[in-house]
């Protein structure tokens, strides 16, 4: 295999496919830390896998034949590879693998040698010959990702909760995310399918779909076992979490006579400033709620010290105080992309229902977080 491409067009190309190239002693097989190059009659494909996700992408090069294999397919180090691409400035680099495996890249400037694999021992690609096809867009993907992935658990003896569950129907779709302390559901109208579908997708697999999508075209494909995004160039294959998600909706108060209206902005620099002042163990915020404002205290009883802020605000319903972990109140607040936030309670031991002031055009989203116990209670 020889061929020249650009410096930079190379890393690029490495760099969307080394997200899935296991690190440090997470993996004992040494072709894992490689990623693969192949001679198509499209350019040249490199494939990056862990064995759970998978990344192919495509690149256009000038493969010399002269003298060279018409097919070739060899595993070479990424991280090494990567490394001297980045110490490289934008110039035309001359790829080149012999029949050994062993790896040449060339430059005017100098020339640097490294040991390749024999790219037929690589680990296959999933197949998904059959399947369900769901047309939708990169920057919808994306936005279902944004939205929901700071919710995901990272509880391994929760593996169900361990990626993005979605539920496509023939009308509209849902991608929920929940650690057992925040949820996310997010509902997208332009996400559909002929057939009702239900999977949860490791988050690692979401993230770098999330990196790789472009605001253009994405084709989803959903069997028994994958799911794959098809970006173009780009494509991201995930083994299902084959587990069974639990019923969200049954956690979902729905009868709630408490309503706050607050300016996200306001209460969010309210938050972070005091629970600057809570408890290093418990990170707990107490949520005062009064007719015309909301009142954030917090303590630390072992450092002496202690805040509490009034911000200005509009609520129905009875007084109520409650109480929150800061960081996770505060990453509910920084996903909610509008001015206002509304808050909706029925007790001080029931989760609260967040949503934005304004739902955008064909989404709604809905996010809940549930309180900490606090020794005010009855």
């Amino acid at each position: 295999m020889k061929f020249t491409a650009s410096s930079n067009e190379l890393l690029k190309a490495l760099t969307a496919v080394a997200g899935a190239i296991p690190t440090g002693s997470k993996t004992t097989m040494p072709l894992l830390e490689c990623a693969l190059f192949e001679n198509t009659k499209d350019g040249l494909r490199l494939t990056a896998t862990d064995l759970e996700v998978t990344i192919v992408q495509s690149m256009p090069v000038r493969f010399e034949t002269n003298g060279t294999a018409g097919d070739a397919r060899v595993a070479v180090p990424a991280k090494r590879l990567m490394d001297t691409l980045r110490a490289l400035p934008e110039l035309p680099v001359e790829f080149g693998a012999d029949e050994e495996f062993n790896v040449v890249l060339k430059t005017d400037r100098g020339v640097y040698k490294m040991a390749g694999f024999d790219g037929a021992d690589y680990p296959s690609i999933p197949t998904m010959k059959d399947g369900t096809e769901i047309k939708t867009t990169g920057e919808l993907i994306r936005r279902a990702i944004q939205k929901t992935g700071f919710a995901v658990s990272r509880d391994n003896l929760r593996p169900a909760m361990l990626g993005i569950f979605f539920q496509i129907h023939g009308n509209r779709g849902r991608a929920v995310a929940t650690d057992g302390h925040r949820l996310v559901k997010l509902t997208l109208n332009a996400l559909a399918s002929k057939e009702n579908l239900e999977f949860i997708v490791p988050e690692k697999a979401m993230s770098l779909a999330g990196k790789i999508a472009g605001d253009g075209p994405c084709t989803m494909k959903v069997d028994d076992s994958y799911v794959s995004f098809d970006f173009g160039g780009s494509r991201v294959i995930a083994r299902q979490i084959a587990e069974t998600y639990p019923n969200y909706e049954a956690v979902i108060p729905s009868e709630n006579d408490r309503k706050l209206t607050v300016d996200r902005a306001a209460l969010l620099s309210a938050v972070k400033r005091v629970g600057l002042y809570s408890s290093g163990i418990t990170h707990q915020l107490r949520m005062n709620l009064k007719p015309e404002s909301v009142e954030v205290s917090a303590e630390d009883i072992e450092r002496a010290s202690e805040a509490h802020e009034q911000v200005l605000a509009e609520y129905e319903g009875e007084p109520m105080e409650i109480g929150f972990n800061v960081n996770y109140l505060t990453e509910v607040l920084v996903n909610v992309d509008t001015d206002e936030v509304v808050f909706e309670f029925s007790s001080p031991n029931r989760a609260g229902v967040v949503t934005p002031g304004e739902q955008a055009d064909g989404e709604q989203i809905l996010m809940l977080i549930m309180p900490v116990m606090l020794n005010t209670y009855a």
